[in-house]
């Protein structure tokens, strides 16, 4: 049997702080391919195939080490691999 994952007690109902878009891409006025949203503390960043990875960066700062995704259209926990 698989152990259950220890982080799943972090998620948290959260409103996203930026529903609009990556929060540091809007404000240095960049583009995004994908979004994530971190159900800890609702920070909004682009993914890894984005250039600015700022999903990934919110997790090098933080330690939060869940996101999910907030693209119109895509549903579910994501498993981007971390360095």
């Amino acid at each position: 049997m698989a152990e259950q994952c220890t982080h799943l007690g972090s998620i948290k109902e959260i409103t996203a702080r930026t529903p609009e878009g990556c929060e540091e891409c809007l404000e240095i006025g960049d583009t995004w391919v994908h979004l994530r949203l971190c159900p800890r503390c609702g920070h909004v960043g682009c993914c890894d195939p984005s250039k600015n990875k700022h999903a990934t960066k919110h997790f090098g700062t933080t330690n939060h080490p869940i996101m999910q995704s907030f693209q119109p259209g895509e549903s579910g926990p994501e498993r981007e691999r971390r360095r």
